[in-house]
């Protein structure tokens, strides 16, 4: 009997292996027919988690509008796109310089889109700007550039191509966030602030909108890495800051993220937080445990400023 038991332990997980093989590579391709032939707009398509979108999407069938600031490169990721897509199966991306450093451009640039068009199915707010800094050292200045990108530019796009969206009574939206836009972490006031504000736009414009049919999905990932940059092994340090927080610097690679923005997108999700158990226990204790969570994010800056605790 336990011989009968050792043989069927391996063509079990043989056979659980390959279903969930099947269910994966059913969810891409009904993913990808969700997407065929509708107009996605991406905001700064030249970002790491934007070419990744871009790819997913190009191949998925979509007919894109890439929006960036440095022509040279969209039309770098265009060549990257036309090179290795087939060209029977995809359209040719259109590409729109955005820059929402200037925010009085973003009028035009939704005419530019519409006009060639006609509507907007999808649009993907990605573009982010983040920095780290003592809060009384970061210049005011900076601190509006950070809302303008973060916050500003995205609902004035998202403004502007609406009234075709409800006018139609379909379509998307989906805001690429952060899961600072549910806590706050010290050093980064103005990012942190730039994606609550965001978060809590796109909260309120998802009731309103819901009678037009039109979705707003918003994703959060810890933080967005590079392509190469990956976690230290076993790099364990005292500090309690490090053990409650080490998991939020770390972050997911852009590709997942894209993946994750084509399976909400297909599946018309609100809110996906990607995070593993740590981050999704902070957003806990912040909402429940206000003051605990504030104890423990107090002693961190005092450790890594090395500040004595009296007493």
């Amino acid at each position: 009997m336990s011989v009968m038991a050792m043989l069927m332990l391996p063509l079990l997980l043989l056979g659980i292996s390959g279903l969930l093989f099947i269910y994966q590579e059913v969810s891409r391709l009904w993913s990808k027919s969700a997407v065929q032939n509708k107009v996605v707009v991406i905001t700064d398509a030249i970002s790491g988690l934007g070419k990744e979108c871009a790819r997913v999407f190009h191949t998925g069938g979509a007919r894109l509008v890439l929006c960036g600031k440095n022509w040279e490169r969209l039309e770098v990721l265009y060549d990257n796109l036309i090179s290795t897509a087939d060209p029977s199966k995809t359209f040719t991306p259109k590409l729109v310089l955005l820059d929402f450093s200037d925010i009085s451009c973003v009028p035009d640039v939704a005419k530019e889109v519409l006009d060639c068009y006609g509507c907007v199915d999808i649009l993907i707010n990605n573009a982010s700007m983040k920095v780290k800094g003592p809060a009384h050292k970061i210049s005011l200045e900076l601190d509006k550039k950070i809302m303008d990108t973060n916050y500003f530019g995205p609902i004035t796009l998202t403004k502007a191509l609406l009234p075709n969206m409800v006018s139609r009574r379909t379509g998307q939206i989906v805001l690429v966030n952060n899961i600072q836009g549910k806590f706050g972490i010290p050093f980064h006031t103005a990012y942190a602030a730039s994606k609550h504000a965001a978060l809590g736009f796109f909260d309120c414009l998802r009731a309103e909108v819901e009678e037009y049919d039109v979705v707003v999905s918003t994703v959060m990932p810890t933080f967005i890495r590079s392509y190469h940059a990956y976690p230290e092994q076993g790099n364990w340090e005292a500090s309690i800051w490090k053990f409650f927080f080490r998991k939020l610097t770390y972050g997911v690679h852009p590709g997942e993220v894209a993946e994750e923005v084509m399976r909400t997108v297909r599946r018309k999700r609100q809110e996906v937080l990607m995070a593993n158990a740590v981050p999704k226990a902070a957003v806990f204790i912040r909402t429940f445990f206000p003051e605990f969570f504030f104890a423990v994010v107090a002693c961190g800056v005092k450790e890594k400023l090395n500040v004595p605790v009296e007493g």
